[in-house]
């Protein structure tokens, strides 16, 4: 493993600022997210949540694997198809990568759906109900599609797989905007904020983020560049990495990244302080 910072980490890179960045949000999420166990450790001491404490649980320890899932990345930060990373080792390979992001984001979506589900029980909502049980399988479905674009570094595969993200979220939408009539006070409020960072979201992967990795298809379809076969591609994302500090290589992947191990693991850290019983959740009931 090959830490050589002063190689590179500079005032002068702005590679170097932004991995900075990166670095300083995953340790506050690491403490916020202990600081987040604590209060729900009390929580369940000292009030009556044996209806629904596992739960409560699952969405925590699950927001856990998110959190830092999304801080092995931060540190070391790498584009799959592209194969480049910022440092030298073997963790820094698309397999080791994929794999922890693979769980991460599995996990991420979990807790949606077991938030969306059971308050949706709660409001007795069954457009919401149906929704939580549809956002797990097409967020494993959009694994797949990651998973052949790393293997064969197509691009088709992530256009796919950002498209079901957009799409699962345009759901979650319909869930949120389903919800915010039901509630009142400061829990329409988070509701009505969620409505606007997800609508910001779905419009961020459709004018961004689809079209980024559908232009990189293009441009490899008039190259005629040769995908790998899948015996290939699984070899290669285990042993090739390409070390570049770069800006001109990272200034695509800097935007998404970034809003991704901030923004989205605040969303998952967020989901930790959903009311999920109804002696919680009655007080914000309209």
């Amino acid at each position: 493993m090959s830490f050589e910072l002063t190689n590179w980490l500079s005032w002068s890179n702005p590679v170097s600022f932004w991995w900075v960045f990166l670095i300083t949000v995953s340790f506050i999420n690491i403490c916020f997210w202990i600081w987040t166990q604590k209060y729900l450790s009390a929580q369940t001491t000292a009030t009556d949540y044996s209806e629904n404490n596992i739960f409560i649980k699952s969405v925590a320890w699950l927001s856990l694997l998110y959190v830092l899932g999304c801080a092995f990345r931060s540190v070391l930060p790498r584009a799959d198809v592209q194969r480049i990373c910022l440092y030298d080792t073997w963790m820094s390979s698309v397999f080791i990568g994929r794999s922890i992001a693979t769980i991460a984001e599995l996990a991420f979506v979990a807790q949606w759906a077991i938030v969306l589900n059971q308050v949706s029980k709660l409001v007795q909502s069954k457009i919401v109900e149906q929704i939580s049980k549809l956002i797990f399988p097409l967020i494993f479905m959009a694994e797949c599609f990651s998973w052949y674009a790393v293997i064969r570094t197509h691009y088709f595969g992530n256009m796919i797989e950002e498209s079901t993200w957009a799409l699962t979220y345009f759901l979650i939408l319909i869930c949120l905007i389903n919800l915010l009539p039901k509630f009142k006070n400061a829990f329409k409020f988070v509701i009505a904020i969620s409505i606007v960072c997800t609508a910001l979201y779905v419009l961020f992967m459709i004018q961004v983020d689809v079209p980024m990795y559908f232009h990189r298809l293009q441009v490899d379809n008039l190259s005629g560049k040769a995908l790998l076969s899948f015996s290939e591609g699984i070899h290669d994302l285990q042993t090739r990495w390409i070390v570049t500090h770069d800006i001109e290589k990272w200034k695509d992947e800097i935007p998404w990244m970034s809003l991704y191990f901030s923004v989205a693991v605040w969303t998952s850290l967020a989901l930790c302080y959903v009311p999920l019983t109804k002696a919680h959740l009655k007080k914000y009931l309209k």
